[in-house]
């Protein structure tokens, strides 16, 4: 697995917590089955291509082989993919609108997301840099509760917990060093229809730094008063924009862990990067194109977005 060389330091290893599933998914595109999906799966592969991956999270026993071996084709460590051979792997069934931008969920099956994880493996809670992909709260805070050491947590989240678990959820963003959401969910959560007050009703909510992502506009950056927007990569071959969302987190986390920096500037070259992997995502079924793309066209992407918000 190559690396995209972002700076010549080590790259911080990273801990990627959250669902690995299974997906059936239609779209006006076509349908696919039996799919590669849940949050950590895609923020796991986007964070591959720039650092060191340490996946956690719970299968069933119906999970297959071959898809295991997928994350250890990117190098990513499954020793934290743990197998519960009596229960079935999370399975999610969804159907894309015409215009994509809505989708119904037809069939859920959570299976073994019912039950509590296993502990982290030795020395896993001491990984510098962690995400905290899109899942239940409650789990997410049973993983903060084992870090040790930890320097920087990118926590996910999405409108189920809003509605379901809105005290655990504000737990999560209380202690998370960045908090990523997109708008309808930021609107949802802080209950302002205008984004920048959105925003600002979120940080007094807890949030320390704050990503809104906008979909096919872009997302915005929010960082100790400063503001930093940036369009979405151009898209023109859409297919499935499953996992798009939780690929930006793993790209934008997986950058800073390479770079082992925080900083405004670290964060916006994330988001730079981050915009270009989820572009990826969007341009085929699963994890299938966000696998195959390879450093040589992400790179050209982020360079075709420097030129998009360049100014003479």
């Amino acid at each position: 697995m190559q690396r995209i060389q972002i700076v010549d330091t080590q790259p911080a290893p990273l801990l990627v917590s959250g669902t690995v599933a299974y997906d059936d998914i239609i779209t006006p595109h076509g349908t696919g089955t039996r799919l590669l999906g849940g949050s950590a799966s895609y923020a796991a592969l986007a964070a591959s291509y720039f650092t060191e991956v340490r996946l956690a999270g719970l299968v069933g026993g119906d999970f297959a082989a071959r898809d295991i071996q997928r994350f250890r084709d990117h190098a990513i460590d499954t020793t934290g993919l743990h197998t519960d051979a009596a229960g079935e792997t999370f399975f999610w069934r969804g159907s894309y609108h015409e215009n994509y931008n809505q989708r119904d969920t037809l069939e859920t099956r959570l299976g073994v997301n019912t039950r509590s994880r296993p502990p982290l493996p030795p020395g896993h809670e001491a990984t510098p840099f962690v995400l905290l992909a899109n899942d239940a709260p409650s789990l997410q805070l049973a993983v903060l509760d084992q870090l040790r050491g930890t320097e920087f947590v990118l926590a996910d989240s999405m409108n189920l917990w809003i509605e379901t678990a809105r005290e655990d959820l504000l737990r999560v963003i209380r202690h998370a060093s960045l908090f990523v959401i997109n708008d309808s969910e930021a609107v949802h959560l802080s209950g302002e229809d205008n984004l920048i007050l959105a925003a600002r009703r979120l940080c007094e909510m807890g949030a320390r730094i704050l990503v809104i992502k906008k979909g096919e506009h872009g997302a915005l950056l929010f960082h100790a008063g400063d503001l930093f927007a940036l369009p979405a990569h151009p898209v023109t071959e859409l297919h499935d924009p499953t996992g798009a969302g939780d690929s930006f987190a793993g790209a934008f986390i997986g950058v800073l862990a390479a770079l082992r920096r925080t900083d405004f500037d670290a964060l916006k070259l994330a988001m730079l990067y981050a915009t270009a992997v989820a572009s990826l995502t969007v341009e085929a079924f699963s994890c299938d194109r966000l696998e195959s793309a390879g450093i040589g066209e992400i790179a050209a992407r982020v360079v075709r977005l420097r030129e998009m918000v360049r100014l003479p």
